[in-house]
């Protein structure tokens, strides 16, 4: 069979570049390993019939955000997509028994914010006014190939309307620790952990270099415009790009995995799948695949590659990620009070200390005493994902080891995830209980994926790196994947890379597949 492009992978990356390819009339072909498409941005029933559970992604904001969805999103609406709003974003929950929360209604947000610190109220309102003339300029360098003339155009236009001390204290931003940057703008600690957590999301400790901008973003973004999640489950845009893709005759293949990608005098032609089919690909084979499977499994050794080949096998992963989903009959009564039920994510990561201790727990390779959680409550907006009074409880744990080699608390003795992943969770309902009193007695079912686990899942999320590769500043912006390739090419002639192993990188953003696509389409 003979297409103009073959994806490997389906993605929301992926995805995005085939319906953009198929849109400007090319034969697509989409060939997806596992029976059922969206990579990381899966939802299912994994505790009871009828509760609804997002695998990995459940925050959809990035795509409602996105240039992709901008672009079709009279054809996604047509083929179901629906979000939920969240006019309560995010809150995080301390010590004390209290929590800060961040809403769309700002006179909540500074007045929660003011109760603690009436300066920091101020400075949160002086930072909400400069991120409204800021944002046009960073989400455009985001949304563009790095490096490209698109990328110079939107500094020399932000240099234009903001001068050269905007540019300062923007390369200041990408560069700065969490640390730095918040201890520079506020003086509450609670205020300046409920930011920093969202460093924690990608693999960003309190003073990791590069850090600062995602807490920024993310804090100012949920301010400004709200959180939205997917109506029914965040599967909603894998439901309705596989549909957009149909409508523009471009064919997906589920259950069907690449057992090798095809290349004749060093360019990619087609692939071979596991059942022996070849598909054959004219002008494209686009790869929304880690970097480390796609040149360590599915392409032949290649002695002129050898540089690149020894660059990505030092492609680093980020933390590991363990999924706890629980079906409950009630939402968590939290110690902080019943309003905390409202938000869409919960973040119990209290401290600095807290942060920054699981984070060099699990870099040593060490079951963190104390994880940072972050608990998704979409039946607090959504509750059709339940039976009728029933609710679903979204935990992710972060930051963990791919790898263990002990446990920081000395009370779990195994060394391998299947034997260490239930008294584990176990660790984490504990913590839970002592923020939410209760809880356990709410559980009517639960389901544990372990790092292990989630890399069986989804093969890209190597050791259960949710990130498909750290996103410290030698992995970012133009060394994502490596120096040299971020514009989404490979040393293989036609063979393209996408995901969040490249450029812009993790998220459901579809940035990386959608930039790919306009590049081929012209």
């Amino acid at each position: 069979m003979s297409y103009d492009a073959v994806v490997v992978g389906a993605g929301h990356n992926g995805l995005a570049a085939a319906v953009h390819l198929a849109a400007k009339g090319w034969k697509v072909a989409v060939v997806e390993g596992k029976a059922e498409p969206g990579g990381a941005v899966k939802t299912r029933e994994v505790t009871l019939p009828g509760f609804r559970h997002d695998l990995c992604a459940m925050n959809l904001s990035m795509f409602a955000g996105s240039a992709f969805f901008r672009h079709y999103k009279e054809d996604l609406i047509a083929n179901g997509l629906s979000f939920v709003p969240a006019q309560d974003c995010f809150a995080s929950v301390f010590r004390d028994g209290t929590y800060l929360g961040v809403s769309t209604d700002l006179e909540k947000t500074t007045g929660a914010i003011a109760a603690i610190s009436p300066e920091d109220a101020a400075a949160w309102r002086a930072m909400l006014s400069e991120f409204g003339s800021d944002a046009p300029h960073i989400f455009g360098l985001l949304g563009s190939p790095m490096p490209s003339w698109q990328a110079a155009k939107v500094v020399w236009k932000a240099w234009r309307e903001k001068g050269t001390g905007w540019l300062y204290d923007t390369a200041r931003l990408l560069l700065a620790s969490p640390r730095d940057f918040l201890d520079q703008r506020f003086r509450s600690a609670k205020l300046k952990a409920m930011m920093a957590a969202w460093g924690l999301h990608l693999d960003f400790s309190p003073d990791v270099a590069g850090g600062a901008l995602f807490p920024y973003l993310e804090s100012m973004a949920n301010q400004a415009f709200g959180m939205v999640i997917g109506q029914g489950g965040a599967d909603t845009i894998i439901r309705a790009m596989t549909g957009t893709l149909a409508a523009y005759e471009g064919e997906l293949l589920l259950g069907a995995p690449v057992e090798k990608i095809l290349t004749a005098d060093g360019k990619a032609t087609g692939v071979v799948l596991a059942d022996g089919r070849r598909l054959e690909a004219k002008r494209a084979v686009i790869a929304n695949v880690n970097p480390k499977n796609l040149f360590g499994h599915l392409l032949d050794h290649d002695p002129k590659r050898e540089d690149f080949d020894r660059k990505i096998e030092n492609f680093r992963a980020g933390p590991g990620t363990m999924m706890i989903h629980l079906a409950l009959n009630g939402l968590p009564d939290w110690a902080a009070g019943s309003e905390v039920k409202k938000f869409a994510y919960v973040h119990i990561a209290p401290d600095y200390e807290m942060m920054s201790r699981v984070y060099a727990e699990a870099a040593g390779g060490l079951l963190p005493v104390e994880p940072v959680l972050v608990v998704g409550q979409p039946t607090a907006l959504d509750p059709s994902r339940a039976p009728s009074g029933r609710h679903v409880l979204w935990v992710q744990v972060r930051v963990l080891p791919a790898d263990i080699s002990g446990d920081a608390a000395g009370e779990i003795a195994a060394f391998h995830w299947d034997d260490a992943k239930d008294a584990y969770a176990e660790r984490v309902l504990d913590i839970l209980e002592r923020y939410a009193p209760g809880l356990r007695g709410k559980i009517l079912g639960r389901a544990v994926f372990s790092p292990l686990d989630l890399e069986r899942e989804n093969p890209n999320l190597i050791g259960g790196d949710n990130l498909s590769g750290s996103h410290h500043l030698d992995q970012n912006f133009l060394f994502r994947p490596v120096a040299g390739y971020s514009r989404y090419k490979t040393p293989v002639g036609s063979l393209y890379l996408c995901g969040a192993s490249t450029w812009p990188g993790a998220g459901t953003g579809a940035g990386s597949g959608f930039m790919l696509a306009k590049m081929l389409a012209g």
